[in-house]
């Protein structure tokens, strides 16, 4: 069968033909919708277009590994430490995406272009869900643009993010075709399964979820007459996941397949993650205004909840509890799904936007609560930069080729939000000086990026946690020659040092083994040894202190 068929027929369904006023009664018409929707994305974007480097946790290694991707073939020193394998990994679509545009711009707009693509994405997605449902484009989706930014999105999962997007596209398209053929059908979800696929693993998991909820609602509607067909159609509904899974059989991701741990803590976190941030007393007032107007608008019969959204809320609920907190060696597996959970229960409120009242408030609750939203992220942003900017002047710091190991003062310092952005700062000097950064993603069936062999036992090869500085000391002065931590011996085979969440003007907490370099608010850069050239450096850099 030709792509192009079920291509046209997705492409008839989403015409903005239906858009246009109904029942005689005043509404949106499709351009105006497509406006606002252009208007909110714009606002919604502020904080990422502002912000050359987001002080997302790990997003500055996921831009490292795009700039090595980009860069491998004509710089000798990445060349030197780092090698792509390319692999059948269910995590690709910034690999796949993201290289291409630094043909055109630099790896920091490029990453800022691929986050906007994100937002975009999900919330059109949100959207075409909701018009597959309700048979018609609908504003009310619009109201998902504040829930961009998240907890989770701040942990810096980009390429899951971006796969919840996809998802809820798949949706769409699958409902929208759920009275064609059904070869139709099939080919259309094989097809985004195979896109999530290459997305993330876990937003493979979102579209099931959710297909599976529609699914279900679809069996109860039936008479009882069709009710063995309907069975039938339920079971072929799964079939488009068999590539996937034959996929995951071919994939080094099952070398981690024992990586799995559930916790029972943590559930209700994973709930407030999706509308938490920065300030818990903004979640608190957000969530409040959405409350108190979805009961105003219930009680007056303007808002109702297509059938689906309580299969997706079942089905999302039960697969959440059942969920562990680590999946093939990937933390969060189970607090990822909140998120998407909630843009598909948006997708399936129905409001009768008519009355000029509903239309007024639905306006202003939308502008009052992304504006706060959008002034919240604003503001912590503007804030963290400084440490961003410190960090990016401390790379400058770094001779090129250098290797770089990364040590903690603080064990827990990673889990404070305001330190997000600090975790993986570190990789920047791959970015900006082709250095050998122990922190990088180099995780063998996670990521394509691997170290080269004669510098493999100098890095982090499986996303742990970085060394104190403590346990650095005590491996410098009482070495231990049966040990196979990538830092022992430290002091012979790494040339600086960034030394994370320290104290205001900490002191060299080894003056005998390495120099200081540079002192930020809440990082420090050392040169290992006393060379004449840490000492000439530590001369010249200015002590740079944090806003915070």
């Amino acid at each position: 069968m030709s792509l192009a068929a079920p291509l046209r027929e997705v492409a008839k369904f989403f015409s903005v033909a239906p858009a246009g006023p109904v029942r005689g009664g005043a509404d949106f018409s499709a351009s105006q919708i497509a406006v606002l929707f252009a208007v909110l994305a714009l606002i919604t974007s502020i904080p990422v277009i502002t912000s050359p480097l987001p002080p997302l946790e790990d997003y500055a290694n996921h831009l490292a590994r795009m700039s090595v991707i980009a860069n491998l073939g004509h710089d000798p020193n990445l060349a030197r430490f780092y090698e792509l394998h390319w692999e059948i990994v269910p995590n690709l679509m910034m690999d796949l995406t993201v290289p291409s545009l630094v043909r055109i711009m630099n790896i920091y707009a490029a990453g800022q272009l691929f986050l906007i693509s994100t937002f975009v994405l999900i919330i059109s997605g949100a959207m075409a869900l909701h018009r597959a449902l309700h048979g018609r484009w609908s504003v009310l989706p619009l109201i998902a643009f504040p829930l961009l930014y998240n907890r989770v999105f701040l942990i810096g999962v980009t390429n899951y993010q971006f796969g919840i997007g996809i998802a809820l596209w798949g949706l769409a398209a699958c409902v929208a075709l759920r009275e064609k053929a059904i070869a139709i059908r099939l080919l259309v979800s094989t097809l985004f399964v195979l896109v999530l696929f290459f997305c993330h693993l876990f937003a493979v998991g979102v579209y099931g979820v959710g297909l599976l909820a529609f699914e279900l609602w679809r069996l109860t509607t039936l008479e009882r007459r069709y009710l063995r067909r309907g069975l039938l159609d339920f079971v072929a509904a799964g079939l488009p996941f068999l590539p996937a899974l034959l996929l995951l059989c071919r994939s080094p991701i099952l070398d981690h397949v024992t990586g799995f741990e559930w916790e029972s803590t943590g559930k209700i976190d994973g709930l407030a993650f999706t509308i938490e941030v920065y300030s818990d007393i903004i979640a608190f007032i957000l969530t409040g205004a959405l409350a108190a107007s979805a009961i105003w608008a219930t009680r007056r019969g303007y808002l109702r909840f297509h059938p689906v959204g309580l299969f997706v809320l079942g089905v999302g609920g039960l697969v959440y509890l059942a969920l562990p907190r680590m999946l093939f060696d990937t933390y969060m597996a189970d607090q990822r799904l909140p998120i998407a959970l909630a843009f598909m229960s948006v997708a399936c409120l129905h409001l009768d936007i008519r009355p000029r009242s509903v239309r007024r408030t639905f306006i202003a609750l939308t502008a009052i609560v992304l504006l706060i939203r959008v002034i919240e992220v604003n503001v912590a942003w503007t804030s963290l930069s400084a440490a961003s900017l410190e960090f990016r002047d401390s790379v400058k710091r770094i001779e090129r080729g250098a290797t770089v190991l990364v040590a903690y003062a603080d064990q827990s310092g990673g889990d404070e939000i305001e330190n997000l952005g600090l975790v993986h700062a570190a990789c920047l000097a791959i970015i900006e000086r082709s250095a050998l950064v122990t922190t990088a993603f180099t995780v063998e069936g996670k990521q394509i990026m691997h170290v080269r062999r004669p510098y493999v036992d100098q890095v982090d090869t499986e996303d742990g946690t970085p060394p104190t500085i403590d346990e650095l000391i005590v491996a410098a002065l009482r070495p231990d020659t049966d040990s196979t931590a990538y830092w022992r011996a430290w002091p012979q085979r790494f040339d600086y040092i960034y030394l994370l969440f320290t104290e205001d003007g900490a002191d060299n907490p080894a003056p005998e083994l390495m120099t200081q370099v540079f002192d930020g608010g809440r990082f420090q850069l050392y040169r290992v040894g006393k060379s004449r050239t840490a000492r000439s450096a530590t001369r010249g850099a200015p002590r740079a202190r944090s806003e915070e």
